[in-house]
């Protein structure tokens, strides 16, 4: 079963770099940013249940990166109200 959740994850993150690198998508884009959040937090949570800590260290920080510019893109999104 872990091996069907690492690759899904790879997938994932694979999926979204692929897409950017044919011009499909943007890496600023919100479909890239939830394929990396979703696939970087699927594997950081694996590692961590397997001990992995080289690998919980990589994926944790992907996954807080792409967390990081996901709160900037919604935030860019949504319309600002003046008081």
């Amino acid at each position: 079963m872990d091996q069907v959740i690492q690759v899904s994850g790879a997938i994932l993150i694979l999926s979204a770099f692929m897409l950017a690198q044919m011009g499909r998508i943007s890496v600023e884009s919100l479909p890239y940013l939830y394929l990396n959040a979703a696939g970087a937090g699927t594997l950081a949570v694996d590692a961590f249940r397997n001990e992995q800590w080289g690998f919980v260290l990589l994926e944790g920080v992907w996954f807080l990166v792409t967390l990081w510019s996901l709160t900037r893109a919604w935030r860019a999104k949504t319309p600002h109200t003046s008081d």
